[in-house]
């Protein structure tokens, strides 16, 4: 029996190259907001796909993963046929969920165009209930999470959304040294 090798993790892990389909372009003339999630969530295959949760895993071991929550920012418009490349950063992971973080950024030119914030729920596929990664997986996130490790926490995690009160406004104005 052939041994299983350990993964290596690029931190962040970085995306094959996608590009702004014709389709995916709204009537404002920039990528609809439905298809930045399309892109992340690709790359969100790609990346965990290396730690043994791709397709194969739900053919073979009926588990997969579920999106639980998800916090996108976005910070500049795509356009038709626009390349793009997405980074993930696993931020955290437990026995049955994962944290990580993402950010579609221009493949030529470099500029964040969105960026997301994922929680995700391990599952049972055949009982469609939330249930502990097998103990190769854990391994592997460990593995990528130690990679990871090494990067900057983003700033935006656990951002809230909301209109601040005037008050809270003022304050921050008055303490980044703005006044409007």
């Amino acid at each position: 029996m052939e041994k299983k090798r350990t993964p290596i993790f690029f931190a962040p892990f970085v995306s094959s190259t996608m590009e702004v389909l014709p389709a995916w372009i709204d009537y404002n003339g920039h990528m609809n907001m439905a298809y930045y999630h399309v892109l992340f969530d690709r790359a969100v295959e790609e990346g965990f796909g290396l730690v043994g949760l791709g397709p194969d895993y739900l053919e073979e071991r009926r588990g997969s993963f579920f999106a639980a929550e998800i916090h996108t920012l976005y910070k500049r418009e795509l356009k038709m046929r626009d390349p793009v490349r997405v980074t993930l950063q696993l931020v955290d992971f437990d026995e049955k969920r994962v944290h990580f973080y993402l950010e579609i950024r221009h493949a030529t030119e470099g500029w964040v165009a969105a960026t997301s914030e994922g929680l995700s729920l391990h599952m049972d596929m055949r009982t469609r209930k939330v249930t502990p990664f097998p103990e190769d997986i854990m391994a592997n996130l460990a593995v990528m999470k130690a990679a990871h490790s090494r990067l900057a926490r983003p700033e935006v995690l656990g951002r809230v959304i909301g209109i601040p009160n005037k008050s809270a406004l003022n304050e921050q104005l008055v303490t980044s040294g703005t006044r409007h």
